[in-house]
């Protein structure tokens, strides 16, 4: 994991809030040099720390099928399932988790056909995977991918409601 520095956290931040913001501009508002912007930004996208995309709901671009799928893994084979689903052109989301699920995974699809066929004949054949149950969502609401970039280490976060020190 790339350790960051408050300069680096400035730069997520601003990329969040606009990705096609040019680094002359972040340069302009931070006082930091154009050149370390692109140095910094570039280290920070082949690390995997950041990643500069655009973003588009898939239900308004002609994709007609979004699932979320919850999938229940064979003792010691969710880590695996991890990888094999992530390989997937259709997904875009493939997380380890607790509770009734071992892993979700977010899949897009062109329509009940193409998701069938994912499902039937590639998902639930990966070595590990041993049952399914699809969420497909019917309306996106959000698709937000600005969180913030946490609180740097050694500091703590102001208490709700009470002014930072």
């Amino acid at each position: 994991m790339t350790e960051l520095d408050d300069i680096d956290r400035q730069l997520i931040a601003a990329l969040q809030l606009n990705g096609r913001k040019s680094f002359k501009e972040i340069a302009e508002e931070t006082g930091i040099p154009a050149s370390s912007v692109r140095y910094r930004v570039q280290r920070l996208e082949e690390s995997g720390t950041l990643q500069i995309v655009g973003i588009a709901n898939p239900l308004s671009i002609g994709f007609d099928r979004l699932a979320l799928i919850g999938v229940r893994c064979m003792p010691g084979k969710a880590r695996q399932v991890c990888q094999e689903l992530a390989g997937l052109t259709e997904s875009s989301y493939v997380v380890l988790t607790t509770g009734t699920y071992d892993v979700m995974v977010e899949v897009v699809c062109r329509d009940l056909e193409h998701y069938t066929e994912l499902l039937y004949d590639r998902l639930q054949l990966i070595d590990g995977v041993s049952a399914t149950e699809t969420f497909f969502v019917l309306e996106a609401h959000k698709l937000a991918y600005g969180w913030g970039v946490g609180t740097p280490p050694g500091t703590r976060p102001p208490h709700v409601g009470m002014a930072a020190e």
